[in-house]
């Protein structure tokens, strides 16, 4: 037969058991809710001390002052030694352009800068000869001038020497050719003494004041050479400051042109953090405060300290390609981030090297 009793002693042992559960559980529930409530003073407490005196955002990256290199003249790639990542030195080659074309133009320059002098130099020699044609045709004209006079007084006299028929007609007739000999050459040689001052006039502006490798036409001759020299230089490009090669595009054989992008040189050691906080946090943010930042590469063990460095002079909505035009349509008010600078302490860069676009935690102190 089925136990009738045991339904009855189950019940009975249920209802025993029931109050005994409940006044265990009673101080459980006490101390659970007195930790939550110390948890909530504690963090109260927290914010109302330290909670004021730092901001702090997870919306940071670093960021450096990237170098791009480009040719200066347009030539075929000679040499490229260089590879993606590979850490470079300022003053390093990174690329060699062919010169073939640059060292002729350079020796031709430098022919036609020998020409020049040569030139400029018998403009110095010209200058004493010019100077003894003026001479020679001043003294000319002194001649014919005397000559003019001297068939002048002739022709005088023998027209007053006509009336008494001492002199012929015929006789006084050559005097007045002779007169207009002399005149006519008098004309010439003074038409040639100034052309000879001119001509030596012409010749001293062109050396006046100067020596002749100081000459207008020898320095721009200089100049050409110079300029063709430095084109052959730049056939050799160098790494203008120490980093990293990124975005290499460099192959050998290659004909590239000025202007041309070639690669990017990133100064990871002069690497800075872009932190984007909120307009909010802003209030007390100035530049020289210490901020203490972490990045995600190596964790919250290893601190950076730096400086706030600067603040944009826009939000990054303001500065986009295209910025948001709040004046039309519907309008939800979005909270903007502006970015600040913060400048990295360059010893602990060299320990804990960082790369562009690495993710950050900046928190600034803004105690007063």
């Amino acid at each position: 037969m089925p136990d009738q009793s045991s339904p009855s002693a189950t019940a009975a042992t249920a209802a025993t058991a029931k109050p005994v559960n409940s006044k265990a559980r009673g101080p459980l529930f006490l101390i659970f809710g007195g930790v939550i409530v110390l948890a909530g003073l504690a963090f109260g407490a927290y914010t109302l001390i330290e909670g004021g005196k730092s901001v702090e955002t997870d919306n940071a990256y670093v960021e450096a002052s990237t170098a791009s290199i480009t040719p200066l003249v347009s030539a075929s790639v000679k040499q490229a030694d260089i590879y993606e990542t590979k850490p470079v030195k300022a003053g390093d080659v990174l690329v060699v352009l062919d010169d073939t074309d640059a060292k002729l133009a350079l020796a031709a320059a430098q022919a036609q800068l020998d020409q020049v002098i040569r030139q400029v130099g018998t403009y110095y020699e010209n200058d004493a000869t010019l100077k003894a044609q003026a001479d020679a045709s001043a003294a000319q004209v002194n001649n014919a001038q005397a000559t003019y006079a001297q068939a002048v007084k002739s022709y005088n006299d023998r027209k007053a020497l006509v009336e008494s028929g001492a002199v012929s007609g015929e006789d006084l007739q050559n005097a007045k050719t002779a007169v207009d000999q002399a005149q006519a050459a008098l004309a010439t040689t003074k038409a040639q003494a100034q052309a000879a001052i001119g001509q030596r006039a012409s010749n001293t502006a062109l050396i006046s004041g100067v020596a002749v490798a100081e000459n207008p036409q020898v320095v721009a001759a200089r100049v050409k050479v110079e300029q063709a020299q430095l084109d052959l230089d730049r056939t050799v490009i160098r790494s203008p400051i120490t980093g990293i090669v990124s975005r290499n595009t460099v192959e050998v054989g290659q004909r590239v042109q000025v202007g041309q992008a070639l690669m990017s040189i990133v100064p990871i050691e002069n690497a800075y953090v872009n932190a984007n906080f909120k307009e909010v946090q802003l209030k007390k943010v100035h530049i020289g405060q210490p901020v203490m930042l972490t990045a995600d590469t190596y964790g919250s063990s290893v601190k950076f300290h730096g400086k706030v460095s600067g603040l944009s002079g826009g939000t990054g909505s303001s500065m986009a390609i295209i910025p948001a035009q709040n004046a039309t349509g519907n309008w939800i008010k979005v909270v903007q981030r502006l970015p600040v600078r913060i400048s990295l302490d360059p010893t602990e860069l060299k320990q804990h090297p960082l790369r562009v676009g690495m993710s950050m935690k900046a928190t600034i102190s803004i105690k007063e």
